[in-house]
This record gives structure tokens, sequence and C-alpha cells, in this order.
């Protein structure tokens, strides 16, 4: 304002010797002036409340970004890298603004030429701007989906928690319902999320036989009455022999066979002598290809009665 003031002083002061044409021109080149400069002015500020108003924008959106995990760690390097460009833009427009300043009166060309540059940097700060919206919405659907499997995770462990918990209370009842046939051979174990209720072939069977002896029938009914009102499992009985050979035109007329057979007869007298439910069940022969003790064939026949529990909850969450 104050070099105008002289401007003009000065132009009073040469008026006695400058033609009112010309002084009537300078006037007038000045007005214009003045006037294109509060353009320019009005133009730098209203970027600058831009940038403010951006930089405001990106702190809170930075905030949100802290909060996501390692899954969203690339978007938030790909946001804070967005931001020192922004920032640089910035700098640079306002490197510009201030060249302008200083440059107003220089011409009409250098001005022309600085205004599409200005104009070329408001549309690169828009750009960012809309790069910026755009990772905002997705790392906040990146942090509602972090969210849902967190949740979901939670709901998994939780519910493998009460099948643990519940096989193991089932474990204890198991083992205390069978302990007076421990020292003859049987065990009770809980492995891989399951029971395994052990029984050498001595407890059940006579030597090639398919047939229950009498205390091995007790042992099988103790074990089916503690199972009966267990409506979450599934049970699997497995029989499984010595690496004698078994041969005979009757049968069973092979370690297969003698091992199937003798798993269906522990699941018949479980059945007939409780209220377990058959769908429950199932049947299977190992024959002699998974021993426990090479070196001990007594141990290798054997019944096997696997407790599992029903996982259908489980795949219920994960199918989700």
């Amino acid at each position: 304002m104050k070099s105008s003031v002289g401007i003009i002083g000065l132009m009073l002061v040469l008026a006695s010797c400058v033609p009112a044409k010309k002084y009537n021109e300078l006037v007038e080149r000045e007005k214009k002036c003045s006037e294109e400069l509060e353009r320019y002015k009005n133009s730098a500020l209203d970027n600058e409340g831009k940038a403010k108003d951006l930089q405001a924008r990106f702190d809170i959106l930075n905030k949100e970004v802290g909060s996501l995990k390692v899954d969203t760690n690339d978007l938030g390097t790909k946001y804070r890298l967005l931001q020192t460009e922004y920032d640089k833009t910035s700098m640079q427009l306002e490197a510009m603004e201030n060249a302008f300043d200083k440059m107003r009166l220089s011409g009409a060309k250098e001005t022309a030429t600085l205004q599409l540059e200005l104009e070329a940097k408001n549309i690169e700060l828009q750009r960012k701007e809309d790069a910026l919206t755009a990772l905002e919405s997705e790392l906040k659907t990146k942090a509602q989906l972090l969210a849902e499997r967190e949740q979901r995770v939670n709901e998994l462990e939780e519910a493998i928690k009460r099948k643990d918990e519940a096989t193991q209370l089932l474990k204890t009842k198991v083992a205390n319902a069978l302990k007076g046939f421990e020292s003859q051979g049987l065990s009770v174990v809980y492995k891989n999320g399951k029971i395994y209720v052990s029984m050498e072939a001595k407890l059940l069977f006579a030597s090639g036989s398919t047939l229950v002896e009498a205390n091995g029938k007790k042992a099988l009914i103790e074990l089916a009455k503690v199972l009966e009102n267990e409506k979450e499992l599934e049970i699997i009985v497995e029989g499984h022999t010595d690496t004698d050979k078994l041969a005979s035109a009757a049968h069973p007329k092979n370690n297969w066979e003698l091992s199937v057979l003798r798993s269906t007869s522990v699941i018949d007298i479980m059945l007939t002598n409780s209220k377990m439910n058959p769908a429950q069940l199932m049947a299977g022969g190992r024959s002699e290809y998974q021993p426990i003790d090479p070196a001990n064939k007594a141990k290798n026949r054997r019944i096997e009665v696997i407790i599992s529990p029903n996982l259908n909850e489980l795949y219920d969450i994960i199918s989700k």
C-alpha cells in the first residue's frame, strides 16, 4: 500500500512535466496491477487454506493408520510417502507464491508463466487429495476386515477351549470308570484333543478269537455307560494285531479281517449294553501296520477306542 502511495506521489510530482494522457495511462496501469495483485493474493490465501485443511485431514487419517496391524503396514507406508510428496508440493507452492510476489511487476509474460505453474500445482494437489481420500477409504475397509477376522479368531479360540475342557473332563470320567482295569493292559490317554482308550487283546480276546471275554466285556460296558449320554462325540473303534500271520479257511482268514471283526465285536457289546447312538460309532481295522512297540507283540495286539469331540461348531466358525 505504501509503495502504491509513493508511486502516486511521484507521479503527482512529475505531473507538471508529463502530459496528462501519459499520466492517466500510468495511473490506470497502476490500478490494474493493484487489482491483479489482490486477486493473486486471494488465490494464494485460498490455496494456503486448502493446504491447511488437507494437513488437518491427514493428521486425523495418520492416527487411524496407527491402529492398523501387520496386514495394513504396506498401506500405511504408501500413505506416509504420499504425505511426504504432498508436503514437498506444498513447500513448492509456497516458494512459488513468494516468487510470484517478487515478480508481479516483471512483466505479463513472466506472470502468465507463473500462473500456469500455480494452476498445475493446484491440479497436482487436488490429485493427491483424491489419492489420500481413496487411501483413507481403503484403510477403513482393511481395518473393518481385520476387526472381523480378530472376532472370528476369538470365537474359534473360545470354542476350542470349551471343547478341550469338555474332553479333558470326559477323559477324567472315563479313567475313573476304568480304573480297576489298568493292571490288565488298559490305559486312558488324552492326546491331540482326543481321548485314546487302549485295551490289550489279553483283556478282551483269546488268541485268534473275535469273541470278547467276560472280564473285557465288563470294561466295555463301563466305558459305554460313561459315553452313552455324550451326544457330541465321534467314536472310532480300531482293531490291531501283531505280525504273526493268520491263515485260515474259516473266518477270520487273515489279520486284516481279525482286526476288523474284533472292533465290530467291541461295538456290538457297547451298543447292546447302553443307550449309545450307533451313528456316533465307526469300526475300523489296522491289522499289523501300526505297532506301538515292535519288540512287544502283546502290546501291539490291542483295541483302541478313539473318542473325538464333534468339530462342527469349529467348522461353522471357520466357514464364515
